[in-house]
Order: structure tokens, then C-alpha cells, then sequence
């Protein structure tokens, strides 16, 4: 079940939180990855994890808001490996999500630019080796860019993650016959993104009484880039508990 054996696998954001989780997960199945990020010290550090449990990894510096930056991973992932079958977009961004009456111009912009821009260049770099491999596109949005979820204020941020996912449908109906493209959207998960975690606050709106785990998140993005799901194309995958109900 959900078997990556023998598949490239590209992880953005893979330092730290569920991109890590997901890294080890998907080496777990039987994927090399390719463990990107900014912070080369953690990123060694998960491909020795990886190592340790005889999976396959490697670390390259990325950073989505440069075309260089992402110029040279594809460059690298082409040379090396001469193919790609998973993309997952997890780089993002989520600021202290201020009042509307305090959101500056450079705050939003950079939202976007990170969480919307750089998730479309990495789609487009990435696209040709996609679709020669009929690979797999998984963007990571979040239960804030859902119709459903009206809790808390972060405008751009919950506007960013649902242009995520407007996108990402876009892709799976227009490249349909070539790549599948989907989305996993978590719900409030203990990762080192948060500046301060009130679980007791947080696990009072979830029906499962619980926050999430990063595993919890890498196991579902797992099914989704696996064979398994392969009728599975522009769907709006919600791990959060039942927070979003």
C-alpha cells in the first residue's frame, strides 16, 4: 500500500514541520528524495535520518522565490536523475497574521509572493519532467483557504492557500491526461511554524479532541502521490479532524 519505489520525489519546505515528516515518509515507501529548503544544517541532517533507515536522499538548497534557485534543483534532479514523478509544494509562509487595518503592502506581498508565485514557478519548472513521467503534483493549502472555515483573520494568508487550490484544480483539469494534481488541506498541526501553540484552545474547536501530527499529514499526502490514488485528480483533500465541518 501506497508503494514509491523507484519514484523521484521533490519535497519544497522540506526542513522542518510536515516537510520533513513527508520526506521520511515517502523514503520510507521506497522514494529517493530530494529534500529542499533554505536550511542546509537540518536538511543534511533529515537526509542522515533517511540514511539511517536505508532510504534514499539528498539535500539542495532551494529557495521559491528565485528562478535561479529553482533553475538549478531541476538542473540537478534532470542530471542526476533524468527524470521526476512527485512534486509536493509545502514552502509557504504564515506571518502573525495581523488586523486588516494592519496589513502592509510588503507583508501581503510577500505572502503571495512565497505562497502563490513560488508555488506556480516550481509547478512550471517542474511541469516537462512531469508530464514525460505521468507524475504527480501535490500542493499543500490549508483548511483556512476553505469556503467552510471562517475562524480567525489572516486575509492574505487564507486568500494565498485558496489560490492554491483554485490552481492547482486548474492544472488537474488541463493536464489530466499527462499528471494528476491535488491538494491536501491540513487543519491546525504541531509544527515549529507556529510562534505560540495554545493546543488546549485549539483542540476545544476539533471533534477528534486532538491537534494534528506531522505524521498524520504525511501519511495522507503519501496515499495521494502513490498509485493508489490513481483515479484521484483536483481533489481538496481536508486532514484536520473535522475542524473544518
Amino acid at each position: 500500500m501506497n508503494d514509491l519505489t523507484n519514484k523521484i520525489a521533490l519535497i519544497t519546505g522540506a526542513t522542518s514541520g510536515i516537510g520533513e515528516a513527508c520526506a521520511i515518509q515517502f523514503a520510507k515507501a521506497g522514494a529517493t528524495v530530494i529534500v529542499a529548503g533554505r536550511n542546509s544544517e537540518k536538511g543534511n541532517s533529515i537526509v542522515d535520518v533517511i540514511a539511517a533507515e536505508r532510504g534514499q536522499a539528498v539535500f539542495r538548497d532551494l529557495d521559491i522565490q528565485s528562478d535561479e534557485s529553482i533553475k538549478s534543483v531541476i538542473d540537478f534532479i534532470t542530471l542526476k536523475y533524468g527524470k521526476l514523478d512527485i512534486l509536493f509544494n509545502n514552502a509557504g509562509i504564515y506571518p502573525i497574521s495581523p488586523t486588516l487595518d494592519e496589513l502592509t503592502r510588503d507583508l501581503g506581498a510577500s505572502i503571495l509572493d512565497v505562497n502563490v508565485s513560488g508555488t506556480v514557478m516550481m509547478i512550471q519548472a517542474c511541469l516537462p519532467l512531469l508530464k514525460a513521467s505521468h507524475g504527480v503534483i501535490l500542493n499543500n493549502a490549508s483548511v483556512a483557504g476553505l469556503q467552510s472555515y471562517s475562524a480567525g483573520q489572516s486575509y492574505l494568508y487564507a486568500g494565498s492557500k485558496a489560490a492554491i487550490i483554485k490552481i492547482t484544480q486548474l492544472i488537474a483539469k488541463k493536464y489530466g491526461k499527462q499528471i494528476r494534481a491535488n491538494i491536501i488541506c491540513p487543519g491546525v498541526v504541531r509544527t515549529p511554524i507556529y510562534h505560540y501553540f495554545d493546543e488546549e484552545r485549539y483542540k476545544s474547536n476539533i471533534p477528534m479532541g486532538r491537534v494534528g501530527e506531522v505524521e498524520d499529514i504525511a501519511q495522507a499526502a503519501n496515499f495521494l502521490v502513490s498509485e493508489d490514488a490513481k483515479f484521484i485528480n483536483g481533489a481538496v483533500l481536508t486532514v484536520d479532524g473535522g475542524q473544518s465541518l
